[in-house]
């Protein structure tokens, strides 16, 4: 259950990727902010606080103290925020949950794992420099393929989804956190069964 966080040292970080500013607020590539929005709707919660170079706001999520963060930095110097947060708080990367686009998986898919390569995601290979390890679980939300393997890479994640496919996103980003809270109360193993 998602509630506001009283009290208690924070013992994850959940990272919501994207980048800033409001020419990027409705591509492909913000999913990850649309679900730290949905995060704030469901809890009460604003993440209005910029600390470590992200807006960060507390919650209680899956019975621990959570940090949301949402990197104000670019998307591929998303690490330096993870860095600076995980730092502080001494949080291993095996409690840094990562929320972010991925072009392999259809609209609306969800894929749930423990760690691995970056998968050609530039957000997540620079917060794998930043903390020297690829051992941080993540929640991936399918934006698509790009139409033909000819068309730009940048221009497909920076793109604007359909209206019916932005409406799969926003129902996706809300399960995104279903699964986010399963992976911190029951762990990956548990949440892949659930969410793949």
């Amino acid at each position: 259950m998602f509630l506001k966080k009283k009290g208690g040292a924070v013992e994850w970080l959940v990272v919501c990727l994207g980048n800033p500013g409001i020419q990027y607020s409705s591509t492909r590539h913000n999913v990850g902010f649309h679900a730290a929005d949905a995060l704030e709707e469901r809890c009460g919660v604003r993440l209005n606080r910029l600390k470590f170079q992200a807006l960060t706001g507390e919650v209680r999520l899956g019975g621990s103290r959570v940090l949301v963060l949402k990197p104000q930095t670019m998307m591929n110097r998303s690490g330096q925020a993870v860095q600076q947060a995980a730092a502080f708080y001494k949080i291993p990367p095996e409690r840094v949950l990562v929320i972010f686009d991925d072009i392999s998986l259809p609209v609306g898919k969800l894929r749930v794992r423990p760690g691995g390569s970056a998968g050609g995601h530039n957000g997540v290979k620079n917060i794998i420099a930043c903390l020297g390890s690829d051992g941080f679980p993540r929640v991936k939300i399918g934006v698509g393929e790009k139409p033909n393997p000819d068309y730009d890479l940048a221009a497909w994640v920076l793109g604007r989804p359909t209206a019916a496919e932005w409406k799969t996103l926003e129902e996706t980003s809300r399960r995104g956190l279903d699964a986010a809270e399963c992976v911190i109360s029951e762990g990956c193993a548990a949440a892949m069964s659930r969410f793949n």
